[in-house]
């Protein structure tokens, strides 16, 4: 799940315009200088604060020192961050779900995920190849609402992994159910009909058993 950022709480000079004349408005170059930290702190900013600094960073790293924002801007991506200065996605409400530079290669590997996620996973997915006949409709998949229940049930520093270690869980068991649709009639591909009953040996433990497109050791 990569984070989408709004860039609203910077912008630019407007051309012709003094700067003079920007009332309330703070250059990003001067962010730390004492009269820009008196001017935060009397609106009630704590610029000693995790959530403050996590903000700042994200002004730092997207804008330039010629840019502008404002105290409500800042207010506004400070609501962004928990106290302990991590990203709240605004879908779940959730922290540990941010893929950053920092992040993005050390997160994908298989973790211990709990049995009643992966069962719900092997359900709607079975249920889904169904009514789809093998294919994936993103207008009409539940498949998020899986994922949000499993990052409910982990420590906010194992969600990135045990969504990728879900996304495995879910490609193991399509394929079984592909397998079984050949198996049943060599002719069919994602999209046709699925033979009646094709699908009705494959349980979750015999398609986590094939492990034939990923090797899951937990």
């Amino acid at each position: 799940m990569s984070r989408i950022t709004d860039y609203g709480f910077l912008f630019q000079t407007t051309f012709g315009t003094s700067k003079t004349n920007l009332v309330n408005n703070i250059q990003l170059s001067k962010m730390n200088s004492s009269s820009v930290q008196k001017q935060l702190k009397a609106a009630g900013i704590d610029t000693n604060s995790k959530k403050y600094k996590a903000a700042l960073s994200e002004m730092m790293k997207n804008g330039n020192g010629a840019m502008f924002t404002n105290v409500q801007a800042i207010k506004n991506l400070m609501s962004q961050y928990d106290k302990n200065g991590d990203w709240i996605d605004p879908n779940t409400g959730l922290t540990g779900l941010a893929v950053t530079d920092e992040n993005r290669n050390s997160y994908k590997h298989i973790i211990s995920i709990p049995e009643s996620s992966r069962e719900e996973m092997f359900e709607l997915a079975k249920k889904e190849f169904l009514n789809e006949n093998g294919t994936l409709n993103g207008d009409t998949t539940k498949r998020e609402s899986v994922y949000n229940n499993l990052y409910r049930k982990m420590d906010k520093d194992d969600r990135l992994s045990a969504g990728w270690t879900m996304e495995q869980y879910e490609h193991q068991y399509r394929q079984a159910f592909a397998e079984a649709a050949k198996a049943a009639d060599p002719t069919w591909k994602a999209g046709k009909p699925i033979p009646a009953g094709a699908l009705d040996g494959i349980t979750r433990e015999s398609a986590e058993s094939g492990r034939k497109s990923v090797d899951i050791k937990l």
